[in-house]
C-alpha cells in the first residue's frame, strides 16, 4: 500500500485542506483516503445513523483529485493528522505522507457502487440551498440549550430524513451546502443519480452520496 500520495498538482493539496475544514465544522468522525490508480477518492461523514432503527440518512461527501503517479490506498485516519501534515506542508509540495495511525469507525466500511448509477433529472443548486438552510434554522429552533441526546437526535431525524424533490433526504442537501459543492449562480443546478437504495448528487465541487432509509 502506498504509503505517501504524490498528487498531480500543489492546488490539490490546497483543495484537499480546504474540503478538510469544512469537513472539522460538521464533525470530526475521521477521512477515508481511497487512492486507485491515478485517482485520490476523499470521503467525509456528513451524517450517519447512530442506531440501526435510526431515520437519519447516511450521507456522504465526496472529492476525487488527480495524482501523478498511480497509487493503492485506502485508510480512514483522524482529520487532524492530516489537517496538520497540510499545515506544515510548503505551498509548492505535491507529495503527502499518509499518518500511520488508522481508525476503525463504521461509516468508512461502507462504499458505495461505482457503477450501475441511473440519471433521474436535476435539482437547482437554489433548492438544495433553501432546504439545507431551513433544516438548519428548524433544528436550532426545535432544540433547546438543555436537551438531551435522544430529543437533539428525534429532532434531527425528523428534519434530515424529510424528502425533497426526487426523493432527496433533506441531510443531503445539508451535506452539499456545509462542504461548499454548491453554486450561487441562478441556473446552477445538481445531477441526480440512483442505485438501488443509494442516490447520488453531482454538483459543481463534489459528490454527495445518499443511502436512504
Amino acid at each position: 500500500m502506498t504509503q505517501h500520495l504524490h498528487f498531480a498538482e500543489a492546488a490539490a493539496l490546497q483543495d484537499l485542506s480546504t474540503y478538510i475544514k469544512r469537513g472539522r465544522r460538521i464533525n470530526e468522525h475521521g477521512i477515508r483516503l481511497q487512492a486507485v490508480g491515478t485517482v485520490l477518492a476523499a470521503w467525509l461523514p456528513v451524517m450517519t445513523p447512530s442506531t440501526l432503527t435510526s431515520r437519519i440518512p447516511a450521507v456522504l461527501g465526496l472529492r476525487t483529485m488527480a495524482l501523478a503517479e498511480p497509487s493503492t490506498a485506502d485508510v480512514t485516519v483522524e482529520l487532524a493528522s492530516i489537517s496538520e501534515r497540510l499545515a506544515r506542508m510548503n505551498p509548492v509540495d505535491v507529495q503527502l505522507s499518509l499518518p500511520p495511525s488508522r481508525l476503525n469507525v463504521p461509516w468508512a466500511a461502507v462504499t458505495p457502487p461505482r457503477a450501475g448509477w441511473q440519471p433521474v433529472g436535476t435539482v437547482p443548486d437554489a433548492q438544495l440551498r433553501a432546504a439545507a438552510e431551513a433544516g438548519i434554522a428548524e433544528v436550532a429552533e426545535a432544540v433547546p440549550e438543555t436537551a438531551g441526546a435522544h430529543v437533539v437526535e428525534q429532532v434531527r431525524e425528523t428534519v434530515w430524513s424529510r424528502p425533497l424533490v426526487h426523493g432527496i433526504p433533506a441531510g443531503a442537501a445539508f451535506g452539499a451546502l456545509s462542504l461548499g459543492f454548491i453554486r450561487d449562480h441562478d441556473d446552477a443546478a445538481t445531477a441526480v443519480h440512483t442505485n438501488g437504495k443509494w442516490l447520488r448528487l453531482t454538483s459543481a465541487g463534489g459528490f454527495i452520496l445518499t443511502r436512504v432509509v
